[in-house]
C-alpha cells in the first residue's frame, strides 16, 4: 500500500518535471530564434526592436538560449529525475 503511494507520487512528480521542462524549453529556443533570426522576418515593430542593439551579443545570446532550449528538451524528453 505505502509502495503504490509512493510509486504514484513519484510518477507524478516525473511527468510534472517533465511538462515543466518542455515548456519552458519551448519558450526559451522561441526566444533564441527571435535573437537570431529576428531581423530576417521582415516584420516592422520586430525590426524596430532589433536594429539599435549590438548584432555580436544579440547572435551570441541567441546561441546560447538554443543550446540551453534544446537541453531543456532534451532533459524534459529522457526524463531522468
Amino acid at each position: 500500500m505505502e509502495s503504490d503511494f509512493r510509486e504514484k507520487q513519484r510518477k507524478n512528480y516525473t511527468l510534472m518535471r517533465s511538462i515543466n521542462d518542455i515548456g519552458m524549453a519551448l519558450l526559451i529556443f522561441c526566444v533564441g530564434l527571435f535573437l537570431v533570426a529576428g531581423d530576417k522576418l521582415k516584420i516592422d515593430a520586430v525590426t524596430k526592436l532589433l536594429v539599435d542593439k549590438d548584432q555580436l551579443l544579440r547572435y551570441m545570446f541567441g546561441g546560447m538560449c538554443l543550446l540551453y532550449g534544446g537541453y531543456r528538451l532534451y532533459r524534459g524528453i529522457k526524463k531522468d529525475y
